[in-house]
């Protein structure tokens, strides 16, 4: 700053703004410009105890600043193994977690691609054990059908086999009447013949009346001709309606016959087609705690996997909080620093207005002009620049400016 623009009686110290940061703006930080102001009056108001009280600060000062100034060293060269061996270990470490999640991120697709043909898998063997269970129950409702129809015929049957027996009996019936009516007709004739054979004869003289025996002889022609015609006739009906009735029984027990043997391949294939399907549902099932057990597995990996990162993560947020620490402490050990030299400069400067005074003092005595010694002031301004890539520091600068004050 030139001389022209300070004010009087007062001495500025300002702290330079800095900034450093990391790749993408992560770890960014800016520290700001500060300002420290003393005045000259309290300095120069009384030298000797001024020049008392700066050499007791000077040595207290320098004290500080060596214990400072070896501390500050061994800190900055722990704090550049720890980066170096982080550095390295972190590159080593990163690289091999990496590689492992990149395999396991291959792994889970693979299981993933695996887990989706189970799936489809697993939607076919539904589909076909839904078309199965379809096709049961249509197998069922036709054997349901089936059921009705022979119970149906087996009704045919016995109404049939109740009208046969009642044919039968009916043929019993007229056989029994048929009987009675020979011996009717037999005692009849018996007791006609017994009439015709006594010792009466009556004659009557009538041409037109008829023969009583020729008569009843034509009679009874005429009743055997139909119980005869009757006879054949019910024998016939009799014969037909047995056949109609064998041949329905015949083609009802072959109908029963070829639906039994249907329904018997009808409960084979069923069984089959049950059996097939819970194989499947074992097969599906297994495959669904296969599944889990992998995504089990996998989760369990992918959680001792975060929690890695996470110490890591917190780890490496412990080490970015630790330098952002001994920035702020090199930072106020520079500004120390500076205030200490500024603090010199005006010790010398003290020291050479005494010495100013002693030499004036010494040419009035002994007439020697001694040549005087004014101080140097300076301003030195420093900018420590510094990039961190995922808390390590990867360059280093210092730029240091000076002013010439006096």
């Amino acid at each position: 700053m030139p001389s022209s623009n300070r004010i009087p009686g007062l001495w500025a110290l300002r702290k330079t703004p800095s900034v450093y940061g990391g790749a993408g703006g992560y770890g960014t930080r800016v520290s700001r410009a500060s300002t420290s102001v003393f005045r000259a009056d309290d300095v120069l108001t009384d030298p000797k105890e001024t020049m008392k009280n700066l050499n007791d600060r000077l040595a207290y000062y320098l004290d500080q600043v060596r214990a400072l100034e070896s501390s500050n060293k061994k800190w900055e060269l722990q704090i550049r193994e720890h980066c170096e061996n982080m550095g390295h270990s972190e590159a080593r470490d990163n690289t091999a977690y990496l590689t492992l999640i990149a395999n396991l991120r291959n792994k889970i697709s693979n299981q993933q691609l695996e887990n989706q043909s189970i799936f489809f898998q697993m939607n076919d063997v539904q589909l076909s054990a839904d078309n199965f269970k379809l096709k049961g129950d249509k197998e069922m409702n036709l054997r349901c059908s089936v059921e009705a129809d022979v119970s149906h015929l087996r009704k045919v049957r016995d109404g049939l086999t109740m009208t046969t027996s009642d044919l039968e009996l009916q043929i019993e019936g007229l056989k029994e009447e048929l009987f009675y009516m020979k011996k009717n007709h037999e005692e009849e004739m018996h007791l006609l013949r017994e009439q015709q054979g006594g010792s009466v004869n009556v004659e009557m003289n009538n041409a037109q009346c008829m023969d009583l025996t020729k008569a009843l002889s034509e009679v009874r022609l005429q009743y055997e001709r139909l119980m005869e015609k009757n006879k054949s006739e019910l024998q016939s009906w009799f014969l037909t309606k047995v056949e109609t009735f064998n041949t329905v029984s015949t083609t009802t027990t072959v109908e029963e016959n070829s639906f039994h043997s249907e329904l018997s391949e009808l409960k084979k294939t069923y069984q089959s087609y049950e059996i097939s399907r819970e194989s499947l549902l074992r097969e599906m099932s297994h495959w669904q705690q296969t599944m889990e057990e992998v995504q089990s597995r996998f989760g369990v990996q992918l959680t001792q996997l975060q929690m890695n990162i996470n110490a890591l993560e917190a780890e490496l947020g412990q080490l970015r909080v630790s330098m952002e620490t001994q920035q702020f402490e090199y930072s106020a050990l520079l500004d120390l620093k500076m205030r200490l030299e500024l603090e010199i400069e005006e010790y010398r400067r003290l020291l050479g207005a005494e010495l100013e005074k002693k030499t004036v003092i010494i040419s009035k005595v002994e007439e020697k002009v001694v040549e005087e010694h004014k101080p140097h002031i300076e301003r030195r301004t420093k900018t420590i620049i510094e990039e961190i890539v995922d808390g390590v520091v990867v360059t280093h600068k210092v730029e240091t400016q000076v002013e010439d004050i006096q």
